[in-house]
């Protein structure tokens, strides 16, 4: 038998029941408090063993959250999103993801995706209206720090008879950080690829999604800086559709307000509903898809009305 250090703590414990009761049969007699010692020994090794990946099912919900840790999918029953009709001022960014996710949900060539730009501009909302827009479809979020168990996750998702979009909200890296190197195999660069079920859509306020001290840095210090800056900014290269939010003028921003409030069915008068929804805005000192939706929180909250867009 292989010693514990070379040998992962679930085989170890396997072979330990299957090999100490031959040994204290054949070889000098153990002492009772010996044997209780290995059989603790033995229930620790087992307790520290990870669950043996459970097969999900897929059939329980459309949308699923990768836990790394676990290395499991867990059913998100209820999605949190809002329809696709009421993502106001991002309308060439939505028949974009729309269309190639589309294509993809179709079994056509398409393309991962990165949704960059200003903050609050529905990057994730979109991603996951364009998800409920599109039935037969599964969603699955990866969180920033589970990046490195990608492989992982592909590896469960490959053999099942779906198609899933991934999704990663708010990705980028910081100094030091080299998990993004298996992003890059994951995209395209990897022996095995990405797999024919699955697209991978990342959300980011960065356009290179690494921070720019972090490449500049990379330039000041490397032997060669051109390398160097082109193995950092390559990773934003692997993906093949960018789509880019910026801040939403006033009148973009009043579009949003008033479909959210027809939603809901707000019994307000539209003047004052524009006037208090500038002044929101104003001690905010920003106007944004996110803006407007804790504005109509607010007023909806203020008047009884139940908010349930989802």
């Amino acid at each position: 038998m292989r010693s514990a250090a070379a040998c992962p703590a679930p085989e170890f414990a396997a072979a330990s029941r299957r090999v100490l009761p031959a040994a204290a049969a054949n070889g000098p007699k153990m002492t009772d408090p010996l044997l209780a010692r290995l059989d603790t020994l033995i229930a620790l090794l087992e307790r520290w063993a990870p669950p043996a990946s459970a097969v999900p099912d897929f059939a329980a919900a459309d949308a699923f959250l990768w836990h790394a840790d676990r290395a499991r999918l867990t059913p998100v029953p209820v999605v949190s999103r809002v329809d696709l009709a009421l993502l106001k001022g991002i309308d060439g960014n939505r028949d974009r993801l729309l269309e190639n996710t589309r294509r993809f949900a179709d079994g056509l060539p398409a393309n991962n995706a990165l949704l960059w730009g200003a903050r609050g501009m529905g990057k994730s909302s979109l991603v996951k209206a364009v998800h409920a827009a599109l039935p037969g479809l599964k969603l699955v979020e990866i969180h920033r720090e589970d990046i490195g168990s990608l492989p992982d996750l592909m590896a469960v998702l490959r053999p099942a008879p779906h198609r899933f979009v991934i999704l990663c909200d708010d990705l980028s890296f910081d100094a030091g950080e080299t998990s993004y190197k298996s992003l890059k195999a994951v995209l395209d660069g990897g022996v095995e690829g990405r797999p024919d079920n699955v697209l991978f859509y990342a959300t980011s306020n960065r356009r290179h999604i690494l921070p720019r001290d972090m490449i500049e840095n990379e330039r000041s210090t490397a032997i060669n800086p051109g390398d160097a800056v082109e193995e950092k900014v390559s990773l934003s290269d692997r993906f093949g559709l960018w789509l880019g939010f910026h801040k939403c003028s006033q009148d973009e921003y009043l579009a949003m307000v008033n479909g959210y409030a027809d939603a809901i069915g707000l019994a307000i008068d539209r003047d004052s509903l524009r006037r208090e929804a500038l002044e929101w805005a104003t001690v905010r000192g920003a106007r944004s898809g996110r803006v407007a939706w804790q504005f109509i929180q607010e007023v909806a909250g203020r008047l009884g009305v139940p908010v349930r867009l989802g």
